[in-house]
């Protein structure tokens, strides 16, 4: 499988070297040339446990590694790291199976990509006989950046630097990265929000002179972001998962499609559905949840897309975004692959900060379900899905089910969903407790968390057990022109 550049003016490169780079030469994202197909019958998947799988759908878009490659890589991200045996479990509550993505170890569906990244980008490099030390540049709204800094922790020949929205995420995410170990790891909060950061750290990428400095001193950019194929791929594999999982279990009969709900920020997530989608699993209707940032919502209902608009600090964090890298790829196979279209329209967004996509995309548009949720709607949707089914949803989660409920209301469409729970509520206790009133106000978020654990009768995931007695390591902070001066100084060049 050979991948290219969604603007066209890049090298068509291997797996291992898209995965390497990160980001194209020309800036833009790299795509597969062609989607694989789903060759093996859903029945034949459904009896494959979550590894076997992995490999299955993984290999399909990664031919350049070996068997042997491939099956290591996976054997190690997918281990006891994963407090859940079935690595993503469907749970079916309140009138939708929830897709429960944050077993992992940081207790996002970051884990699911992010644990099998390292050993991907390191084995790529071996691959290809680089030499070079890997930096990996990474922007986080909150989850990603602890995902990134666990996975590749210790691992040789890399080093990783996160920028994170210092007054932009929750207590326990901003705690769980700047009490992060390991030599390699370096964690710095930005003076501004999650947009701020990444289009920093897009520019850096960009910035030829400050790529030489690093080759010249033995350093290589790559990126954990979902920017990067390596990360993307994986992602498709749980989509898969819960289509033949819910097959196995007679809650579907052959053939019949299910919609899927995703809460959605940086549209990665909710890409990989697309992927998933396009290589031949029954997908319906790909819903796409917002929270009061609705610049996704209002592109998909109207066909533009316009970032100039006031950034709302909500009770979800993680989708506090107002430019959606993933969206680039999207809008590369909607437009039958226009690389100059594409081109066109990023340097757009870039400099005027807003873009309308054609009639014949607006068409192709509608495989999306665009709605969104403010933070009232939100916390009511923990509360109604609690006092369904005693069970509680973090606030993410909360966004995808009552865009669900909209939906359904809308469209009068009950088909089967499977909604993408993408956080523990562990992560956001606060805001939960908010509309439980599990706990008195005044109780710190790690009180609040052993409130929660005995209400909900679980135990407190090893993540966060211990956290509050961490001792912070990390904490340099810098305005979004300072990053390349810090990046320069934790790597000494």
């Amino acid at each position: 499988m050979l991948y290219r550049s969604t603007r066209g003016n890049g090298k068509v490169v291997g797996a291992s070297a898209a995965i390497i780079r990160g980001i194209a030469e020309d800036g833009g994202l790299y795509v597969p040339e062609e989607f694989p197909k789903i060759t093996k019958s859903f029945q034949e998947l459904g009896d494959m446990k979550y590894r076997e799988l992995a490999f299955y759908i993984i290999k399909k878009y990664f031919d350049d590694f070996s068997d042997a490659e491939l099956r290591e890589c996976i054997d190690r991200a997918y281990d006891e790291k994963f407090e859940n045996s079935y690595i993503a479990p469907l749970n079916y509550k309140a009138g939708a199976y929830f897709l429960e993505l944050y077993h992992g170890k940081t207790l996002a569906f970051k884990d699911k990509a992010l644990s099998i990244l390292p050993y991907l980008l390191k084995t790529a490099a071996e691959k290809i006989g680089m030499t070079k030390e890997i930096v990996i540049l990474t922007a986080t709204s909150g989850d990603t950046g602890k995902a990134a800094l666990e996975g590749f922790d210790s691992v040789d020949k890399t080093k990783i630097v996160v920028f994170y929205p210092k007054d932009g995420i929750s207590e326990i995410q901003k705690r769980q990265m700047t009490t992060q170990e390991g030599k390699n790891t370096f964690v710095v909060g930005i003076e501004g929000n999650f947009d701020d950061a990444q289009n920093g750290v897009k520019e850096i990428f960009n910035d030829k002179a400050f790529n030489e400095l690093l080759n010249k001193n033995n350093y290589m950019l790559s990126s954990a972001n979902s920017i990067n194929i390596g990360r993307l791929v994986p992602q498709v594999v749980y989509y898969v998962y819960s289509y033949v999982s819910l097959l196995k279990d007679k809650k579907i009969q052959e053939g019949e499609s299910i919609n899927v709900v995703v809460p959605t920020g940086n549209f990665g997530n909710i890409l990989a559905a697309f992927y998933a989608k396009a290589m031949g699993v029954p997908l319906g209707r790909l819903i796409c949840a917002s929270n009061e940032n609705k610049v996704l919502t209002d592109f998909v209902n109207t066909g533009i897309y316009d970032r100039k608009r006031e950034f709302s600090v909500t009770n979800s964090p993680s989708m506090d975004i107002l430019i959606s890298s993933n969206l680039e790829r999207f809008l590369y196979e909607i437009s039958g692959r226009d690389e100059e279209l594409i081109n066109n329209l990023m340097k757009q967004l870039k400099e005027e900060g807003n873009y309308e996509i054609n009639e014949e995309m607006k068409e192709k548009l509608k495989i999306l379900y665009g709605g969104f949720a403010d933070e009232k709607e939100t916390l009511a949707a923990v509360k109604k899905v609690y006092e369904a089914s005693e069970y509680v949803i973090d606030t993410h989660t909360a966004v995808a089910y009552e865009v669900y409920e909209k939906y359904k209301k809308n469209t009068y469409n009950d088909r089967a969903a499977v909604i993408a729970s993408t956080a523990s509520p562990f992560k956001f206790p606060r805001s939960i407790n908010e509309v439980l009133n599990f706990a008195n106000s005044s109780a710190s978020d790690f009180e609040m968390v052993q409130v929660l654990s005995e209400k909900m009768g679980l135990k407190i995931p090893k993540g966060i057990e211990s956290l509050d007695k961490k001792e912070i390591r990390h904490k340099v902070t810098c305005k979004k022109d300072e990053m390349r001066e810090v990046i320069k100084n934790f790597l000494g060049v």
